[in-house]
């Protein structure tokens, strides 16, 4: 059997399958940004490389110069966030490469909902709420600000002020009225 399907709770070796997924761009789609988005992806890449991998390899020489490696938690952890961190570069690498960066700030002074709109409505004539429409990987519930291929950010896309757009969830369809589109 392949070293990539089995699970090693020794050393960590079988960490690949526990890594967590991040959300999928749908086929064919292409990866838009933003550029706030993008730079963040970028700086989080260059202090992988820069800062935080070089530490770490700087550690795990130093534990195994120490001798045993077996009982030696400095050096198996070490080893495990390594993997980690080539794992994330490997990732944001690809993700940067597929990235089409949009500049929201373009549409300044429309009313139809794009990517990078944010978005005011009134859901069901009941709640009012206000979200941004951005790439998947700057997705943020907290901030209110969601992916332009959720359920949400695709009911809205394309969506001018004044209009009634349905949102088709599990449990039923809610009615959105667009009350205000503005680009920052």
């Amino acid at each position: 059997m392949s070293k990539a399907f089995v699970r090693d709770d020794g050393d960590g070796e079988g960490d690949e399958l526990d890594a967590p997924q991040a959300e999928p761009i749908p086929a064919g789609a292409r990866n838009y940004i933003t550029p706030a988005g993008h730079q963040r992806l970028r700086q989080e890449l260059l202090s992988l490389l820069d800062v935080e991998r070089p530490d770490v390899v700087r550690i795990v020489s130093w534990a195994a110069s120490n001798g045993d490696r077996s009982e030696n938690g400095d050096y198996i952890y070490g080893k495990r966030r390594l993997r980690e961190i080539d794992r994330r570069i490997r990732f944001l690498t690809k993700r940067l490469e597929l990235a089409e960066v949009v500049d929201p700030a373009l549409r300044r002074g429309t009313t139809q909902a794009f990517f990078g709109a944010t978005v005011r409505f009134m859901r069901n004539g009941e709640t009012e709420e206000s979200v941004t429409i951005v790439g998947v990987d700057e997705v943020d519930p907290a901030a209110r600000r969601v992916s332009w291929v959720s359920p949400v950010g695709r009911a809205l896309l394309k969506a001018n002020e004044g209009d009634l757009v349905a949102l088709r969830l599990p449990e039923g369809v809610d009615e959105l009225e667009v009350l205000e589109v503005r680009y920052e």
